[in-house]
């Protein structure tokens, strides 16, 4: 059996328990996985694109068969020109079910040599989301038990608290 590259892609600002929850479960499952942090332009991301780059290397660590990197422009060429076969997504809730599928059926009809596969999010991490995670820190809250430490540590900094 062929185990092919997998792409996990997203903003990831910040990264979540939610995020490595999947991240580990798709190391499990493929040979090689690449966290992609997509870059926009147009967006304005509380953590720049270091800051998260370097996050991730530090939550992801101790996972031997995942790499860190960036992309810009459609993740499918961006899987193109890794070599990845396998885009991974997660799925919180049903909502996210049809956007996701949405942007799959373009991927396929882009690049139908490329597959997504969905991951459900584990039910305690069902209602996390990175905005959640930003929005709580930035009140104060404790993120602990939504993030791992070195994200609740840098958004603890972030807000300066």
């Amino acid at each position: 059996m062929q185990h092919p590259i997998a792409v996990y892609a997203g903003s990831f600002d910040p990264p979540t328990l939610g995020h490595l929850d999947l991240m580990e479960r798709a190391a499990k499952l493929f040979e090689r996985v690449i966290i992609a942090i997509g870059r926009h332009p147009t967006r304005n991301p509380l953590f720049n694109f270091d800051e998260r780059l370097a996050l991730l290397a530090e939550v992801t660590k101790g996972i031997p068969n995942l790499t860190v990197d960036s992309f810009d422009g459609l993740l499918f060429q961006y899987c193109e020109k890794v070599g990845a076969r396998v885009i991974v997504r997660g799925l919180r809730a049903a909502t996210d079910f049809e956007y996701e599928l949405q942007i799959a059926h373009a991927n396929a009809d882009m690049a139908p040599h490329i597959d997504t596969i969905f991951l459900p999010t584990r039910t305690n991490y069902g209602f996390v989301s990175a905005s959640l995670v930003r929005e709580i820190a930035s009140h104060g809250g404790d993120v602990s038990h939504y993030a791992p430490p070195a994200v609740s540590e840098a958004l603890r900094k972030k807000f300066g608290r």
